[in-house]
């Protein structure tokens, strides 16, 4: 049985994690890190890593970037593989995850859909084909209460469509409860191609992040992503 940290375990994402963890017979949550101890759970919740008794064998982290250092700290110590699932990195916490992927198994997407990855591999190639002829925007949609904006996964999509200097435009919609929307618009002469995703629940994330954990589990260290998966 594998054995599961979620940190970030009282946030939406970690409920749903915590909960399609349960249904799985291959792994199970020990325990989990939260600022917040407000869940009653049967498992031991403790508020920074320092604290933790338990024999881990893999981090999921549906939190924040302020936790980062000291969990990736912790990882490194205890020679334990990790997930990151966390988005609004800045370009220091992803350099950082980069120099602790050469002691340990990493796994970091910015998005663990399906979907949102074969789109990536697909605008890359319109990209090719269309080139400076078409102009590229991207609009993102997302829950009123997501802190960063543009997504993660706009981001992500925006380097892929990138040449040279001809970044994207990215247009940002925080609204309801839109669990996640990305279109990107190539608008040409006289036409226009557009490729667009809709998530319809959040589970589509947390089960990303469950099979990117039993694939980086046997990983040799290193800096893995969905392309890998």
């Amino acid at each position: 049985m594998i054995k599961v940290l979620i940190c970030g375990i009282n946030g939406k994402m970690g409920n749903i994690l915590y909960d399609l963890i349960a249904k799985d017979s291959e792994i199970e949550t020990i325990c989990g890190v939260d600022i917040q101890n407000n869940k009653n759970y049967k498992i031991p919740i403790y508020n920074n890593f320092k604290n933790i008794k338990e024999k881990i064998d893999i981090i999921i982290d549906f939190s924040s970037p302020t936790v980062l250092k000291e969990e990736l700290e912790f990882a490194i110590k205890n020679k334990t593989p990790v997930v990151i699932a966390t988005t609004g990195l800045s370009e220091n916490e992803n350099n950082f995850i980069k120099r602790c992927s050469n002691q340990i198994p990493i796994f970091y997407s910015a998005n663990f859909s399906l979907g949102i990855f074969i789109i990536n591999k697909l605008i890359k190639q319109a990209k090719e084909f269309l080139g400076q002829e078409f102009d590229v925007e991207i609009i993102e949609k997302h829950h009123k209460l997501k802190k960063d904006k543009p997504s993660g996964t706009a981001l992500m999509l925006a380097k892929s469509v990138s040449l040279k200097n001809d970044y994207p435009v990215i247009h940002s919609v925080r609204a309801g409860n839109i669990v996640g929307e990305h279109e990107i618009i190539f608008a040409g002469t006289d036409e226009i191609i557009s490729f667009k995703h809709t998530a319809l629940s959040k589970q589509v994330f947390a089960l990303g992040a469950i099979k990117a954990c039993k694939f980086i589990l046997s990983k040799t260290s290193g800096l893995y992503s969905m392309e890998d998966l």
